[in-house]
Formats: C-alpha cells, structure tokens, sequence
C-alpha cells in the first residue's frame, strides 16, 4: 500500500526543488543584467574622463592662442559639472576654470585664476558670468607703477598701500610718505591716502597742519584697462603684506579670439 504521507513528502520535495530551480534563473538573469549595467556605466565614466580631458586641453590651447598680445603665460583648464558629455550635448558648459600661476602681463609677472559659468561652446555667443583674481607681488607692483608713470614708489602693507611723493606748502615743495587705503574703481585702483608725514633733513616730522594739504591732492590712480580685456572691470582689492588680491568681474563676455584680443585703454 502506498503511503500518503510519504506521496506528499515526495511532493513537497519536488516543489521545493522546482522552486528552488525558479529562483536561480532568476537570480542569474539579474546578475547578467547587473553586469551589463556595471559594464555600460564604466564605459560612460572611461569615455566622459577621455573627452573631459580632450575638452581641457583644447580649452587651455584655445586661451593661449587667444591672449593679447601683450600677455603670455601657461593656463590650465578645468571643466566642472558631472558630465562633461551631457553638458556637450546641451551646448554648455557649467563651469570652466583657468589657472595661469606664472602669467606675463606686458611685463608684469601675474598670478591669475579665472572662474567663467553658463560658457557657451560656441565661442563667439557670450557667457554668462566671468569672475577671477590677480595676484601680485611687490616686484609685479613696482613693474605696473612704472608703466603707468605713478610718480613715488609704492609699497604692501597690512590692508594699507604706501607711497612717496612731493607736495606744495606755501609754495615750498615738501616731500611726504603716506599711506593709503586701495578701492577698486571700474577700469582702475583708486588709492584714497588715510595718513601722511613731511620728511626732511633725515628726520620724520608731525604734519598735522599739512596734511589736508596731502591729501586734497585726491588718489593715485593706477590704471589697468589696458591689461584686461574689454569689459572686465575690477570688483574688489584686498592688500596684505608684500602681496594684493585684485578681484576681477563681467556678464556678458565674449571669449573668443577677437574679443579677448581688445583691451580697454587708460
């Protein structure tokens, strides 16, 4: 006689099996296409590297051969944002920066870092927003007075610029030092004097009843038009000792060749 209980056992164990056969497939399936999307997302991630740093390259290649002529120097490209590719099939890029440590500004040694958003790959449609920074040293400083003729030598201070120079007191030319305090002004730096005193005879003496006399003679202004392209104003200046920070800015810009070639004039 056949046992029932040992027919359902049988049963079950079947079943169970035939489940377990089920889930296997299964499970196989979804490894393959876990595979194929690991697989396909490398490919996207090797092929988005590759054309991020082709991209760069012609960036950096690009601006080089864009500078005025006055200006030389080496310049790094950087392209922000997660896809490089995405963003080249919508025609912009988010974010490019350019890093130029050692630029050459007709003659004067410039540390530069450049920061565009919303840039357009179509170089002659203008971006939407340019911001970056100078960096100069004393010896940068004393290049770019000379070639804007600032009369007296100018000096970094602690938030403060100092210079020399000579004034008229009842019809005696006295010479002074003073210090100022620096204030971007569009195309150029203002250097608004907050303090001076007369020296003479070796001696440094208290002008406190000369000194509206120094300075009624309003700021010396140091004009940067002609380093900067046509359009980018200066937006700030932060001076600490033996080094200023000259914040740059424009909207609207145009980064091609002909554009960045035009300068402003002083």
């Amino acid at each position: 006689m056949t046992d029932p209980f040992a027919q359902t056992q049988a049963f079950e164990q079947t079943d169970a099996s035939g489940r377990r056969r089920g889930l296997s497939r299964a499970a196989r399936g979804w490894i393959v296409a876990g595979v194929i999307v690991v697989v396909l997302a490398l490919i996207v991630i090797v092929a988005d590297l590759v054309v991020r740093s082709l991209a760069q390259t012609a960036i950096e290649q690009g601006v080089e051969q864009s500078l005025p002529e006055q200006v030389s120097g080496d310049v790094t490209a950087s392209i922000g944002g997660f896809s490089v590719l995405g963003q080249l099939l919508a025609g912009r890029a988010d974010q490019v920066e350019l890093t130029a440590p050692e630029l050459v500004v007709d003659g004067t040694p410039i540390a530069a870092h450049v920061t565009a958003t919303d840039v357009p790959l179509d170089l002659s449609q203008p971006v939407g927003r340019v911001e970056g920074e100078l960096r100069l040293d004393q010896q940068a400083l004393d290049t770019l007075t000379l070639a804007q003729s600032v009369v007296g030598d100018l000096t970094l201070g602690d938030g403060v610029v100092g210079y020399t120079g000579t004034v008229d007191v009842l019809g005696i030319s006295v010479g002074y030092s003073a210090t100022a305090e620096p204030e971007a002004a569009g195309d150029r730096v203002l250097l608004r004097p907050v303090g001076a005193e007369v020296t003479a005879g070796g001696f440094a003496l208290d002008v406190s009843g000369v000194v509206d006399a120094v300075l009624g003679r309003g700021p010396v202004e140091i004009c940067v038009a002609d380093r900067l392209p046509a359009g980018v104003q200066v937006e700030g200046i932060d001076v600490s000792q033996g080094e200023a920070v000259v914040r740059l800015g424009g909207t609207g810009l145009v980064l091609d060749q002909a554009h960045l070639t035009q300068t402003g004039t002083c």
